[in-house]
């Protein structure tokens, strides 16, 4: 077999290998983000969820107090997927995300059984809050 089909067939077994472990690297959760942890925090009277986004929201579902007034807090940190791009249509919200920082966005006062969900402009990932 000629030499530069060999160095050719290595390149390209490289370059498939990088890409998906790429890929696969880029759908894993933050460290500690894929546990269920206690997200929510009540300071003043409201209620703040903060939830992370980068490949993908997590947690993906938050309990939340109903009949409260309720501010939600989305982190990013080097977020460049379509998590940045943020719909709740709940709430009328549609926003691209700083790649770096927070964005503090009102959900108001939700009510008993509400379930406000977040979208990424794509479909791909999504979250819920809960009012329970």
């Amino acid at each position: 077999m000629n030499t530069k089909v060999i160095v050719s067939i290595c390149i390209s077994i490289a370059l498939v290998g990088g890409s998906l472990y790429l890929i696969s690297q880029e759908q894993v959760a933050p460290a500690g983000a894929q546990v269920q942890k206690n997200n929510v925090e009540v300071r003043d009277g409201v209620q703040y969820v903060t939830v992370t986004a980068q490949g993908g929201y997590f947690p993906r579902v938050s309990e939340i107090q109903p009949g409260m007034p309720t501010k939600l807090v989305v982190k990013t940190n080097g977020t460049y997927d379509c998590s940045a791009s943020l719909v709740i249509r709940d709430v009328g919200y549609q926003k691209i995300l700083p790649s770096t920082g927070e964005e503090v966005i009102d959900i108001g006062v939700p009510t008993s059984g509400q379930k406000i969900q977040g979208v990424c402009g794509m479909g791909m990932f999504n979250f819920s809050l809960n009012a329970q």
